[in-house]
């Protein structure tokens, strides 16, 4: 179904349609498109950075990847729990995620939790891990919330700003939610503009991306990323949420709003004493950054070399060896262990021996026929 997304101040006429194309009976969502998009330039992105912050590529993808699986499952579930009295009347919508419905700050906890053991588990550094991943966080976040565009969610409280914009589903929404809202201190006309606060939530994680990837070389400890992400996100989610009209609530308190403030005062906090601790050490190694170490070099070139040595399997060596040669498979070479081989050696080389003494008592023996015959001839 297409909506027409309406900015009066600007007019500019938007027709938006959920789903992007469909294949068969299956619909595939621009929210979607647009999430898994945001993925796939986090991934790329942070990869480059893998190893000059100590991270060996393929243990960032499987760290990343679990992480990428806690945090939708952290971010729907978040939401559903704080939405529980809508969904416990539709339980089968919680898996609809298509539809909308993803809290960050459940996904930000998700995300972080399985990626700390997932981090455990392939041997990671966390702290490098966690610098990377804000990093990706802000992209994905950035693209991410042009989904909620296109969903014609996460819009905020009137404004008569140029850039305010109204839809029938807006304005159906505001309907339905004005006691609601005004519960909750938010007086709302139906008809009037709402700010776009997926704009400003995307703006501001663009200009985090772009501030932190200037100063991601300069940081000073491991974690310093990580910390100034949530200080710069939360400071502005503080003031965005504020504005929001679908804010989850516990009574009347923005639950998004405590979590964002929590977040940007305990990360400055932190921020403040580790550069304290640093100044006051007065050593250049102490708390280094751990890409810039030789431990980080050498755990990169240890890496390398394993999966160098890795056996290749058998379909791999066949293709590279020429038509007739007979192919050595992997399951025949881990059949000769080195004790097994030495021995086999050590056979070869007793039956060579063997041989040899054979040949020489044979050849004396030729020898000593030829004895007699040479002296009657002289």
């Amino acid at each position: 179904m297409t909506e027409i997304l309406r900015f009066p101040g600007l007019g500019i006429e938007i027709p938006l349609n959920r789903v992007a194309f469909s294949i068969g009976k299956i619909n595939v969502y621009w929210y979607g498109i647009l999430i898994a998009l945001g993925v796939a330039l986090a991934i790329s992105y942070a990869l480059k950075k893998a190893r000059k912050s100590g991270i060996h590529p393929d243990r960032f993808i499987d760290v990343i990847m679990g992480g990428f699986v806690g945090g939708i499952l952290g971010a729907r579930i978040y939401y559903v729990v704080f939405e529980w009295s809508y969904y416990k009347d539709h339980l089968n919508e919680i898996y609809q995620i298509w539809n909308g419905g993803l809290g960050i700050y459940g996904g930000l906890i998700g995300a972080v939790v399985v990626g700390y053991f997932m981090c455990k588990w392939r041997k990671v550094k966390f702290l490098p891990m966690m610098d990377l991943a804000v990093m990706g966080f802000l992209i994905g976040q950035s693209i991410g919330r042009w989904g909620n565009f296109v969903n014609v969610e996460a819009f905020g409280c009137n404004t008569n700003l140029p850039w305010g914009m109204t839809s029938n589903k807006i304005m159906m929404y505001l309907v339905e939610n004005a006691d609601k809202l005004a519960q909750q201190g938010m007086q709302v006309v139906t008809n009037d503009p709402v700010h776009p606060t997926f704009l400003y939530e995307s703006l501001w994680c663009l200009i985090g991306f772009i501030l932190l990837h200037l100063y991601f070389k300069h940081r000073r400890f491991d974690g310093e990323v990580f910390l100034l992400y949530s200080a710069w996100y939360g400071f502005g989610r503080f003031f965005i949420e504020g504005l929001r009209t679908d804010s989850l609530v516990i009574g009347s308190v923005r639950v998004s709003q405590v979590l964002a403030a929590v977040f940007m005062f305990a990360s400055i906090i932190i921020e403040i004493v580790v550069r304290y601790k640093i100044a006051t050490e007065h050593d250049e190694n102490y708390l280094k950054v751990y890409g810039t170490t030789e431990e980080a070099a050498l755990a990169l070139a240890a890496l390398d070399e394993q999966l160098k040595s890795k056996p290749k399997k058998s379909k791999d060596v066949a293709a590279e060896q020429p038509a007739g040669e007979e192919t050595v498979t992997e399951e025949s070479e881990e059949e000769v262990n080195p004790a097994e081989k030495k021995a086999k050696e050590d056979e070869t080389a007793e039956d060579a021996a063997v041989i040899a003494v054979v040949q020489a008592e044979q050849t004396e023996e030729v020898l000593g026929e030829d004895s007699p015959a040479q002296e009657s001839e002289d």
